[in-house]
């Protein structure tokens, strides 16, 4: 796997690219596409929420567990589906939370690639999938990998929000430390889920902070 990534990431996450475990995940994946399996996203989008925030840009994280399975649909950035792609049912659970939140009307398109650019890090925690099988990367090694992007966004960045929907991206509070960041903690957004999504408020928060704090806030409508 030719890891294409953005320079500073590249930097920022050297030493982790030399680790034995990140040289067992590319021969992983390696060895999946010799056996013909189909792997989401495509291998050029694998890191695309990496390429599209870059780590001096980062002002936000949205935490995923795993990319979707479905034909079409993962690009490399959490919730977010490609232009022309119907928005899945989280991801419409996440827009009537942002109208209800900041009474203002959502782009129904499924791309977050304006967010991203905004500088939303739309980080998955695992970062491939097989086809139709979902979490079947789960135990690769992605998660040593992205704790590590964690904590090096907590440990070299000030006042970031952070947004852990459902006990997954909850249990990762531990990496960051809550003396520099906002961080924002929910039931996860989707159908299925148990607890309360709605009603967390956390886009009206996340603009507070970011503006309290001298930053830009987001325009989460587009």
């Amino acid at each position: 796997m030719d890891v294409k990534i953005n320079p500073e990431w590249k930097e920022v996450l050297e030493q982790e690219f030399e680790k034995e475990y990140f040289k067992k995940i590319v021969a992983f994946l390696h060895r999946e596409k010799r056996e013909g399996k189909v792997i989401y996203p495509p291998g050029p989008l694998i890191f695309n929420a990496f390429d599209t925030t870059p780590f001096s840009k980062v002002k936000v994280v949205i935490l995923g567990q795993d990319p979707y399975h479905g034909a079409g649909q993962a690009h490399g950035l959490s919730f977010s589906v490609p232009d022309g792609v119907a928005a899945p049912p989280s991801l419409k659970n996440i827009y009537k939370e942002i109208e209800d939140d900041l009474a203002i009307k959502v782009h129904k398109n499924g791309s977050l690639v304006s967010w991203a650019k905004q500088g939303v890090f739309l980080l998955n925690a695992v970062l491939t999938v097989r086809a139709a099988e979902p979490t079947s990367h789960g135990a690769i090694g992605w998660n040593i990998f992205t704790d590590a992007v964690i904590r090096a966004i907590s440990e070299r960045k000030e006042h970031v929000v952070f947004m852990l929907w459902g006990n997954y991206a909850r249990s990762k509070k531990a990496l960051i430390d809550k003396d520099k960041h906002l961080i924002l903690e929910a039931a996860h957004p989707s159908p299925l889920a148990r607890g309360a999504f709605f009603g967390c408020k956390h886009f009206s928060k996340c603009n507070s902070y970011l503006k309290e704090h001298g930053e830009t806030p987001i325009d989460w409508s587009i």
